[in-house]
């Protein structure tokens, strides 16, 4: 299977969609944020291992202690997605720290700070 054919593609997003379910609803570790999110799922063409990039709203603190209660919890994690996905082979979950939205909240002020500069140096 290649790694950008259509069954995988449509492996990884059922994946990601049951990890978003179990993330919602069923993880009870006081470490991981509320504001957790599922950002994308890759999962490898022999069906053995996954990575789950998932996005945590908050400071570094709350960032790192989502990631450790995430994959202390991997196990539960594992055994309901086996429950709901029809799958021979249930992956191990890797659990990835994706910063791309904060990155890209923190380049937008930056560039609203650098316009709103140069209006102020053209009315002046």
């Amino acid at each position: 299977m290649r790694k950008n054919s259509i069954k995988n593609t449509r492996v990884n997003a059922e994946v990601q969609r049951e990890l978003s379910n179990i993330l919602r609803g069923g993880i009870k570790d006081p470490r991981v944020a509320p504001m957790t999110s599922v950002i994308a799922v890759e999962v490898a063409p022999d069906l053995k291992t996954c990575k789950a990039y998932i996005s945590v709203f908050g400071d570094e603190k709350v960032q790192a202690d989502t990631v450790k209660g995430l994959q202390n919890a991997e196990g539960y994690i594992r055994h309901e997605l086996a429950r709901t996905l029809n799958m021979r082979n249930t992956p191990e979950i890797k659990f990835v720290l994706d910063q791309s939205i904060e990155y890209g909240v923190n380049m937008s002020k930056k560039i609203d700070e650098l316009t709103r500069d140069l209006k102020d140096g053209e009315e002046e």
